[in-house]
C-alpha cells in the first residue's frame, strides 16, 4: 500500500515547487499573458466598432444609391413625357399641316375649275355669237324679200346649231 499512498516529504515538495512555480508564473508570465489577452480583447472590440461603423456607412451608402435611383427614374420618367409630348406636337403639327396642304389643293382645284368653267362659257359664247354672225351674214347675202323665206332659213340654221 505504500505506493499508492503518498509520504509527507514528496507532498511537502510537491507543495513548494508549485508555490515557486506559481510564483514564477505570478511574476513573470501572468502580466504579459493578461496584458496580451487585454490587447486581444481590445483589438476584438476595435474590430466590433470598426464593423458596426461600416454596416452603418454601408446602410448610408445604400440609401444613398436608393436615392439616385429614385431621381434617376424621375428623370427617365420626365425625359418619356417630354419625347411623348413632342411626339404627340409633331403629329398634331403634320396633321394640321396635311390638313391646311388639303385645303389649299381643293381651294386651287376649285379656282381651276371655275376658270376653266369660265373659259368655256366664254368660249361657248363667243362661238354662238361667231354663228349669229354667220346667220346674219348668210341672211343678208341672200337678199330674200319673203319673210318666211327668211323665218324658214333662222329656223334651218338654228336647228343645225346645238347649245345646252
Amino acid at each position: 500500500m505504500q505506493i499508492v499512498t503518498p509520504e509527507f516529504g514528496l507532498i511537502f515538495w510537491q507543495l513548494v515547487i508549485f508555490l515557486l512555480v506559481l510564483f514564477l508564473l505570478a511574476k513573470f508570465a501572468w502580466k504579459p499573458i493578461l496584458l496580451s489577452l487585454k490587447e486581444r480583447e481590445d483589438s476584438i472590440d476595435s474590430a466590433l466598432r470598426m464593423a458596426d461603423q461600416a454596416k452603418i456607412e454601408m446602410q448610408q451608402l445604400k440609401a444613398g444609391n436608393e436615392k439616385l435611383m429614385a431621381d434617376a427614374r424621375h428623370e427617365r420618367d420626365r425625359t418619356l413625357a417630354e419625347a411623348q409630348q413632342m411626339a404627340t406636337q409633331l403629329i398634331e403639327m403634320a396633321k394640321t399641316k396635311a390638313t391646311e396642304e388639303g385645303t389649299r389643293m381643293i381651294t386651287q382645284a376649285r379656282e381651276a375649275i371655275q376658270t376653266e368653267k369660265n373659259a368655256a362659257l366664254a368660249e361657248v359664247r363667243n362661238t354662238a355669237a361667231q354663228l349669229s354672225l354667220d346667220i346674219a351674214e348668210r341672211i343678208l347675202r341672200r337678199e330674200l324679200t319673203d319673210t318666211s323665206a327668211q323665218q324658214k332659213l333662222v329656223e334651218e340654221y338654228l336647228k343645225d346649231v346645238k347649245l345646252n
